[in-house]
């Protein structure tokens, strides 16, 4: 697939996904992350929060690299993980309203509802706020999370998939909709390891 060189979100996520790193890893692993991907420039001034289209593609995917890099792959992917949960807990303050989520009517959905609905308007945001781009599809009773143009693993190259962060932001969502429940999330496709898009299948039936 051919994509545009310079692709960005807006400084506002990139800022919620730097406070979500730091709350995981701490300061100074964060810092740590910051010197391995050449961007010491960000230690102690992450972006403004503001809706500007600067905070690069290229960037996040670098520091998710060298996350791995620095935990290893086993607890980088866990890592990531959590940072995707954390982050979509400050970015519910930030984009809740303007999603729907949080209106009584929303709640009082049933539950397939809601996890359909939920998803579609989080892909909303990433399609109207960022450069990224996602579709949401329904097959064989899954959803599938289609991530046409990835900000996680962009120019990258890797033998597993890698999006581990997008993982554990739809693993939040969907507790955080079904009112506590875990549900499975896994990432089948990854652009980084050749594949056309990067594709995350959800379970529509929780686990617990």
């Amino acid at each position: 697939m051919n994509q545009p060189c310079a692709l960005y979100y807006p400084n506002r996520m990139g800022r919620v996904i730097l406070e979500s790193m730091e709350e995981v890893v701490g300061r100074n692993g964060l810092n740590a992350v910051f010197n391995l991907a050449g961007r010491s420039d960000l230690i102690g001034h992450y972006p403004p929060f503001d809706s500007q289209l600067e905070f690069s593609f290229a960037t996040l995917s670098g520091l998710l690299e060298k996350l791995e890099h620095a935990y290893g792959p086993r607890g980088g992917r866990g890592l990531a993980i959590r940072v995707g949960r954390v982050a979509f807990k400050y970015g519910m303050r930030e984009f809740g309203p303007q999603m729907g989520l949080t209106e009584t009517a929303f709640r009082l959905l049933p539950l397939g509802a809601k996890i359909r609905m939920g998803g579609q308007a989080l892909a909303d945001v990433f399609n109207k706020e960022t450069d990224q781009r996602v579709s949401i599809h329904e097959r064989d009773g899954k959803l599938l999370w289609v991530i046409e143009r990835c900000p996680l693993c962009w120019e990258r190259h890797a033998e597993q998939a890698v999006c581990h962060l997008a993982v554990g932001l739809l693993q939040e969502s969907l507790y955080w909709v079904s009112g506590g429940k875990i549900f499975n999330v896994e990432e089948t496709l990854c652009i980084a390891k050749g594949d056309p898009t990067c594709a995350i299948e959800i379970d529509q039936t929780p686990l617990s």
